[in-house]
């Protein structure tokens, strides 16, 4: 049974920093593309980044230089260390893994960015 279990969000002021962590079992993580999505109030659940398999990364515009992604392999987890952070990152933020082209998604963290 595949779980993502995402941890980490909350409230913080804008410049403030967060790290979100996803916890993930059932699947062979180390093989698997690992992502992050958000979705804001009214808006539609959109990309923000994801880190290969092979270790490269990839990122939505808005959020390249502020926020890095990254995995530990060894305890099948995946981060993403936001910085910088603004009122327009708010939003539930969804862990994502892509294995063997199936795609499962976790239950999501609130992150809320005051001004």
């Amino acid at each position: 049974q595949v779980q993502l279990v995402e941890s980490g969000g909350g409230l913080v002021q804008a410049g403030g920093s967060l790290r979100l962590s996803c916890a993930a079992s059932g699947f062979t993580f180390s093989t698997s593309a690992m992502g992050w999505f958000r979705q804001a109030p009214g808006k539609e659940r959109e990309f923000v980044g994801v880190i290969r398999r092979d270790g490269i990364k990839y990122y939505v515009d808005s959020v390249q230089g502020r926020f890095t992604i990254s995995r530990d392999n060894a305890k099948n987890t995946v981060y993403l260390q936001m910085n910088s952070l603004k009122p327009e990152d708010t939003a539930v933020y969804y862990c994502n893994a892509y294995s063997f082209m199936q795609n499962y998604w976790g239950q999501g963290t609130q992150v809320t960015v005051s001004s």
